[in-house]
């Protein structure tokens, strides 16, 4: 099996070919490969369901012996994928604690970790797009609502005639 990582790989239902895809995959796109899910208030300020994780971010756990703990981000390996959370550790025999790597499917991201200036800069993109697509919907939702107004109407007038012939 070649190592070289295909840029006109679509898709594949075969997962040994998910797998070689993600595995030879350049850091650029194992980057996105990284991002976790955010929680329901942070979906709807920023219009999206995932970003990337970041040194910082504020996450829970959704899986796992530690599931429901919240922890800071100590560090994240974006070659193997893994993630590292603060106060998620593991006794071993001798007695020494070790943090545990994470995946980052089993976490949701609670706080953002905005002291970065081009991750800052790219949510308030994402927000303005969100606005500007809001106003654009809002004349054809009028629309929509007078229409549907005027067949509610005509409904009526014709359950009132009927009911008048009776």
């Amino acid at each position: 099996m070649k190592k070289k990582f295909s840029t006109s790989w679509k898709s594949s239902k075969q997962p040994r070919k998910q797998r070689k895809y993600k595995a030879n995959a350049p850091l650029h796109l194992k980057r996105k490969f990284i991002s976790s899910n955010l929680s329901k208030d942070l979906r709807k300020k920023y219009g999206k369901r995932a970003l990337p994780l970041r040194k910082g971010d504020l996450v829970k756990l959704m899986r796992g012996k530690f599931k429901g703990k919240k922890g800071k981000i100590i560090k994240v390996m974006v070659k193997t994928q893994k993630i590292w959370v603060e106060g998620i550790q593991v006794k071993k025999q001798d007695g020494a604690k070790v943090n545990i790597s994470l995946r980052p499917s089993n976490l949701q991201i609670i706080e953002l970790n905005l002291e970065d200036k081009k991750r800052n800069n790219s949510l308030k993109k994402i927000v303005k797009e969100e606005r500007t697509k809001e106003k654009k919907e809002l004349p054809e939702k009028k629309l929509e609502k007078q229409e549907k107004s005027e067949e509610n109407k005509k409904n009526q007038n014709k359950k009132n005639q009927m009911e008048s012939k009776k």
